[in-house]
């Protein structure tokens, strides 16, 4: 067994997780790892805990100011980039349509997962998190807002049931992402000191 496998092996039998030994595996002073795994103290831990309510005139308003600056914006793009058809509306052709979704994505998805809500949301002293008080990513703000279109069509009714009859208020977004709406003051973190 060489130097590198004990050590593995006493840290693997120490409950003490070794992450990367960097230097060449001869120049590895045994004593010296031992001592640092003996010595090791894992950082405080902290545990979150979401207290939310269901917030229903709060969600629908953010939701009405977030479609109504992107319907707004959309409007604008298509009168300001469009080509005028014979009825007298407008179209957008050709790559320019990729821009519309592209928008969504960042507007949605992208604010929702660096910032934890939409500036409708931000408005309305929401935020979106994880069930276990965590931080919203890429992906889950995705599936939630994947969602959208099911709540929107349907004049919000399968949102407004989804969240008066589930145990966390959820809509059919966040019981997909595995995400809750909440207000930051919702959150409850708990620290434990070792």
């Amino acid at each position: 067994m060489g130097k590198i496998d004990c050590v593995a092996a006493i840290a693997d039998f120490m409950g003490v997780v070794v992450y990367k030994i960097t230097v060449n595996a001869q120049y590895i002073d045994l004593g010296y790892v031992v001592y640092l795994a003996l010595n090791y103290t894992e950082p405080n831990m902290k545990f979150y805990r979401v207290n939310n309510k269901p917030y229903l005139k709060l969600r629908i308003i953010a939701t009405i100011i977030d479609y109504g600056i992107f319907c707004i914006l959309f409007y604008f793009f298509v009168s300001g980039f469009g080509q005028p058809k014979e009825d007298g509306s407008t179209e957008v052709t050709g790559s320019l349509v990729l821009v519309i979704p592209t928008f969504w994505f960042l507007y949605f998805v992208v604010l929702e997962a660096t910032n934890g809500a939409t500036p409708g949301h931000d408005i309305c002293k929401l935020k979106v998190f994880k069930t276990d008080g965590s931080k919203v990513s890429l992906s889950d703000a995705f599936k939630r807002r994947i969602c959208d279109p099911i709540d929107i069509m349907m004049y919000g009714i399968p949102a407004f049931i989804c969240i008066s009859k589930t145990e966390k208020h959820q809509r059919l977004g966040d019981l997909l992402a595995d995400t809750v709406v909440a207000n930051a003051s919702d959150v409850v973190e708990t620290e434990v000191i070792f």
